[in-house]
């Protein structure tokens, strides 16, 4: 055991009135100790002064100081009285404050919700149409195919909304954990989201963490949600940020120290004094690659930083209150760590982690070599941008500062280029402030607001399949084949402005800190550190309302599941349990090496099946490897002694 010292512009806005009275209306809030929890649910508020009193509950009982993870964790008890509290052993049963889905996994839980007989969520709940996009043509051409193609399970996600009172976020509206990040995470909060990167809400100070479909459903039925209590990985961050090491740097050097399952049943907790050195949206990025190393989730201290961005997303009154219970938002003195581990930003360097795996990390430094010697295709075929991990307005901005200084020297993006805008508040302002024009100039596409290529939502036509090649992305993962279905496609995951820069160099061997690339009259030069403004200056642009609240009155809005639909299926009950446990049942299939939610159950593909049950079965670990026989969807069936796919062979035995 390790001791440690220590928008408005939306209509919406306007209309539940903030606008002009916002100033107002963050001291008339704080005063009153609580505040909204969301600009789109004035009803729900933040109450602090109970959370901060089953702290104290669970303090005394234990009789030491808590991490802050501890607190908004414990905090949130169904019944902390009474609670066994172990790290690592108890199951605790908590009280989320919010639910958020996306339109993928968000079929299901809605399907078994409907099954639930409830008129409404017990909880706000959101929903966000960001997984079933195909980035194809880019913008608006993608957008518009995905809504024609995915008509039939967007008017279910639609209308099933306004039937129970969830918040419905339009196709193209933009990725769930970045609307989540402007709209409804804060300091304190628990939110479980239906996705494994929700811990992104982490950046904000918040407790977020990605759960199945089930869980979701649980919690919106008012049932308490049960979490295996996680130990406490401490991350100690000392230094500062600068030049080329960014936010995301931090995440890739530490999936190089845990690995894959590193932080498997932990929460990752961030602290030290270079925190202060990352913006909100950085502490985002980290927390959001915690999913890569199978952290339960990851979170920072509330700090300035994340009290400047929730006043530039129009969330005074929130950053007031927090102000007034920073102790409780924030870890302990003495606050005991399960592992410890110091990073030093100053001496970070920018790293490239894969191929095939987030955790291989190789500081930019040693690329070149590292990637000759493993005999690494050295061409970046395409850099891609964007995603939930870093689609921020200071990454946008650090990309094209790389980008306006190859224009300034007559150069352009030798590789293909994709932008990815986490959000239509993202696309809308940096349409306006030129980054996405200089983006384009060195011939950059703009997707649309969605997940895209980084869940396998690519048509990519340039490489065969089966062809080596190389691709390097801001994304999170990078797994065999996740991007582009290519298994022989090597994906490397690093920041955004890297990304950008090897994209013009177009050769994986490029390091900016220390070569040079040829200008268009012959002259070399070198790219010098990125930069950018953490917020926009002239506030951020909402762009277009995507937002569906759901009415005050639904007994009219029918909600209509084709009894022949490929797509969506309606729910049958289980048999209700005998009270006679299963016993000696057969082995399915043991897989080998890493198993993770990819290769359980693809995305790509598959999504379109998310809503039928017996489609997405089609589905059941062919991408595992089988120890048995090193293959991937072939298994012995232990009846007949045949070999099959995963899938048959599981409908064989029920």
């Amino acid at each position: 055991m390790a001791y440690v010292m220590r928008n408005t512009g939306r209509k919406g806005l306007e209309i539940l009135g903030y606008g002009s009275f916002r100033h107002l209306h963050a001291t008339a809030f704080a005063a009153a100790k609580t505040a909204p929890m969301s600009r789109f649910e004035p009803d729900q508020s933040i109450d602090y002064d109970k959370l901060k009193h089953k702290v104290q509950i669970v303090k005394n009982k234990l009789g030491r100081p808590l991490t802050l993870s501890e607190k908004v964790l414990y905090g949130h008890l169904d019944d902390p009285k009474n609670q066994d509290i172990k790290r690592g052993e108890s199951y605790l049963k908590l009280r989320p404050d919010r639910v958020a889905m996306q339109d993928a996994t968000a079929q299901m839980a809605m399907l078994q919700f409907i099954s639930s007989g409830l008129p409404k969520v017990s909880v706000p709940s959101t929903i966000h149409c960001d997984h079933l996009i195909e980035a194809q043509l880019g913008g608006d051409k993608d957008l518009n195919r995905a809504k024609e193609i995915n008509k039939e399970v967007y008017d279910f996600l639609a209308t099933a909304s306004a039937k129970f009172g969830v918040g419905f976020w339009k196709p193209g509206s933009g990725i769930i954990h970045q609307i989540v990040l402007e709209n409804y995470g804060y300091p304190g909060v628990l939110l479980i989201g239906t996705d494994s990167h929700t811990p992104n809400g982490g950046g904000l100070g918040g407790l977020c963490i990605g759960v199945g479909g089930a869980d979701a459903v649980d919690v919106m039925a008012n049932i308490p949600w049960e979490l295996k209590c996680p130990k406490v990985i401490g991350v100690k961050l000392t230094g500062q940020l600068s030049g080329w090491t960014s936010a995301k740097d931090v995440i890739l050097k530490l999936a190089g120290i845990l690995t894959v399952k590193g932080g498997t049943g932990a929460i990752v907790e961030y602290f030290g004094p270079g925190v202060d050195s990352i913006s909100c949206t950085g502490m985002g990025t980290i927390c959001n690659m915690g999913a890569e190393i199978g952290a339960t989730t990851s979170i920072f201290p509330y700090n300035h930083r994340m009290q400047d961005y929730l006043k530039a997303t129009n969330r005074e009154a929130i950053a007031s209150l927090a102000n007034e219970y920073k102790d409780l938002l924030s870890s302990d003195a003495n606050a005991q760590y399960d592992q410890l581990i110091e990073i030093n930003l100053s001496e970070l360097e920018p790293h490239v982690n894969g191929p095939f795996t987030p955790d291989l990390a190789t500081p930019i430094s040693k690329l070149g070599q590292v990637a000759k010697e493993k005999g690494w295709p050295l061409d970046v075929k395409v850099g891609l941008i964007g995603s939930c991990t870093n689609s921020s307005y200071e990454d946008m901005g650090r990309s094209a500062s790389i980008a306006k200084q190859a224009l300034d020297h007559g150069v352009k993006a030798k590789a293909a280029f994709t932008i990815t805008p986490g959000s239509e508040q993202i696309r809308a302002t940096i349409e306006r402030d030129s980054y996405a024009t200089v983006l384009r100039q060195i011939g950059g596409v703009v997707l649309a607001n969605a997940c895209g290529p980084c869940i396998g939502q690519w048509d990519r036509r340039d490489v065969k399949k089966g062809v080596k090649n190389t691709i390097v992305s801001s994304y999170n993962r990078n797994f065999t084949g996740r991007n582009d279905a290519n298994p022989a496609t090597h994906a490397f995951v690093t920041s955004p402005e890297l990304v950008t820069a090897l994209a013009i160099a177009g050769d994986l061997s490029f390091n900016p800190l220390t070569d040079s690339l040829t200008g268009q009259n012959g002259e070399k030069f070198k790219l010098q550190c990125p930069t950018a403004e953490e917020l926009p200056k002239a506030g951020f642009d909402p762009g277009e309302d995507t937002y569906q609240a759901p009415p005050t009155d639904s007994s009219s809005v029918n909600v209509v599941v084709a009894p022949d639909s490929k797509r969506l299926q309606l729910l049958t009950p289980f048999d209700k349990w005998d009270g006679k446990d299963l016993e000696d049942l057969i082995i399915l299939i043991k897989a080998k090496g890493k198993c993770t939610t990819d290769h359980i159950s693809a995305a790509g593909q598959w999504l379109k099946y998310r809503g039928h049950l017996d489609n997405i079965s089609n589905n059941l670990l062919i991408g595992a490897v089988n120890i048995e026989n090193n293959e991937m969807n072939k298994v012995t069936n232990q009846l007949t002694g045949d070999s099959g796919a995963v899938p048959d062979t599981a409908r064989y035995y029920k």
